[in-house]
């Protein structure tokens, strides 16, 4: 079941810091920003590092949008930092500047529903989470397929749209486009102005 309008189940864990440091952080902590929460299957795997450093080079447009990137996978976080201290072009993501979690227990990834049982490790989830800490997107990927961190952003563009100033937002829509009023005539409108 989706967890999709209910408040993201809280976690505390370990967590490889920006600086490389090791810190307990909560979920919890974060609220008051827009957080994307992201878990992936292992650490020194194939599409994992994409994923990783895609996200860290669009960090400062997630920031920009008062918005934390968190990672998990079930990996411990002495892997983590290791992963981060290895150079990219040995395998590991280099020093990436947001947090990952260490979720070695694989509770965080069971109440998130994304815990692959027979593998023992998560899919490719990703929640965005808004301020008040309830969970306004998601999307589940298989091990192969590695996400889009612009549709990442895309989404969370919207729901900032969406609660500024309550217009919905269309089918691929993009910030500063025409999104449309919640009503039948707001729809109808917009279909009008759209038809081709």
């Amino acid at each position: 079941m989706s967890l999709v309008t209910r408040k993201a189940p809280d976690f505390t864990a370990k967590a490889v810091m920006p600086d490389n440091s090791f810190e307990e952080i909560s979920l919890s902590s974060y609220r008051g920003r827009y957080v994307i929460l992201f878990f992936y299957p292992l650490d020194f795997t194939f599409v994992c590092p994409t994923e990783i450093i895609a996200f860290d080079r669009h960090l400062a447009e997630f920031e920009k949008l008062d918005c934390q990137v968190i990672g998990v996978s079930v990996d411990s976080e002495f892997s983590h930092w290791a992963w981060k201290n290895t150079p990219v072009e040995k395998g590991g993501i280099g020093n990436i500047q947001y947090p990952l979690v260490a979720d070695m227990t694989k509770r965080i990834s069971r109440d998130y529903k994304v815990l692959l049982k027979d593998a023992g490790v998560a899919l490719r989830g990703l929640f965005l989470i808004d301020k008040e800490g309830i969970v306004r997107h998601e999307v589940v990927n298989d091990l192969g397929l590695g996400r889009s961190v612009e549709e990442a952003l895309r989404v969370l563009k919207a729901l900032r749209h969406l609660e500024e100033y309550g217009e919905v937002c269309p089918a691929d829509w993009h910030e500063g486009e025409e999104a449309m009023k919640p009503t039948a005539d707001g729809v109808a409108e917009y279909l009008a102005g759209h038809a081709k």
